[in-house]
C-alpha cells in the first residue's frame, strides 16, 4: 500500500509540473492517467483498491468497442502498454517456432513448447528413428500479460504488469 501511494504521489507531482490545471488529488488525474496509476499498482493489485476499480472497468468495457483507442497518460510519457501472453517454458523446454500457434495461424506466437528426449542412452542419437521422442505441452499463459514501462526518477524504466481481468 506504501508503494500505491508512493506512486500516486509521485504521479501527481509530475501531472501538477506537466498539466495546465494542477490536480489536487489522484482521482482528479485524467483517465490515462488514472489507468496508469492503477494498472502500476503491484501489492495490492487494481483489483483490491476501491479507486482503481471504477476507471479499469470503464477500460474493460471500452476495449470491446470497435475503434478502441488506449487512454494515454501524456505526463507521464508511457504511452499504451505492452502485452506478452506466455510465460517461459519449464526448464528443460524451448519454444517450439515450428508451431507458430497450434491453430494454424501462421500470424500469432508461438503457443507450444518442445523437448526432445534421447531413449536409447548415451552415444546414440537417431534423428529419424524411434531413440528420439518429442515432449510438447503448451506455452503456460502469463496470469498478468500487460505492461507499462513507466520512468523512474533514475531515468531507467521499471517494468508493471498487470491484468485487465473483471
Amino acid at each position: 500500500m506504501l508503494r500505491l501511494k508512493l506512486l500516486l504521489l509521485g504521479a501527481a507531482a509530475l501531472l501538477a509540473v506537466t498539466a495546465p490545471v494542477e490536480p489536487t488529488n489522484a482521482q482528479d488525474a485524467d483517465w490515462g492517467c488514472q489507468v496508469l496509476l492503477c494498472a502500476a499498482s503491484v501489492a495490492p493489485s487494481w483489483h483490491q483498491i476501491p479507486y482503481c476499480v471504477p476507471p479499469m472497468m470503464k477500460l474493460i468495457t471500452a476495449m470491446a468497442r470497435p475503434h478502441f483507442s488506449w487512454p494515454i497518460c501524456k505526463g507521464a510519457g508511457a504511452g499504451a502498454p505492452g502485452f506478452e501472453r506466455y510465460e517461459a517454458c519449464p526448464a528443460g523446454f524451448t519454444v517450439d517456432y515450428s508451431s507458430q500457434g497450434s491453430d494454424n495461424n501462421w500470424n500469432r506466437e508461438p503457443d507450444l513448447c518442445i523437448k526432445r528426449v534421447n531413449r536409447c542412452g548415451q552415444g546414440f542419437y537417431y534423428e529419424r528413428n524411434s531413440c528420439i521422442d518429442t515432449i510438447t505441452q503448451p506455452r503456460p499463459l502469463k496470469d498478468q500479460p500487460y505492461y507499462f514501462d513507466i520512468r523512474q526518477q533514475s531515468g531507467k524504466p521499471q517494468r508493471f504488469w498487470f491484468d485487465l481481468n473483471k
